[in-house]
């Protein structure tokens, strides 16, 4: 079993950044790919970037392509979301997510229902 606990949200201006991180625990944290979700009031749970567990391939929502990033640092078994230019829309808790796919794959998962580990969430909020 994966343990997963983000960190990092926060009341920001829109055009400001963030970095959300996600520590894992439990696992060899090599062996899963890894996402970030959100959730607005009211709204359901929507994908917002993934990446392989080997880190060779990754991919965003078009709403946050060019903005968001997502990378993972092996050695500190952590996750990170790196969020630019943050618009009001991004207003939501973000979540990240654990699925193991083995070690050296490069498939990126987009489904929440893809994932069996999820952490508690971060708030973001964005005023305008």
């Amino acid at each position: 079993q994966v343990q997963l606990a983000e960190s990092g949200g926060g009341l920001v201006q829109a055009g400001d950044s963030l970095r959300l991180s996600c520590t894992a625990s439990g696992r060899t944290f090599s062996n899963y790919a890894m996402g970030w979700f959100r959730q607005a009031p009211m709204k359901e749970r929507e994908f917002v970037a993934g990446i392989s567990s080997s880190a060779s391939d990754t991919d965003y929502a078009d709403s946050v392509k060019g903005r968001f990033t997502i990378s993972r640092d092996t050695a500190k078994n952590t996750l990170y979301l790196q969020m630019n230019n943050l618009k009001h829309e991004d207003t939501a808790d973000y979540y990240c997510a654990a699925q193991n796919s083995g070690d050296g794959s490069s498939r990126v998962l987009f489904r929440t229902s893809e994932y069996d580990y999820w952490g508690q969430g971060t708030q973001v909020t964005v005023s305008s």
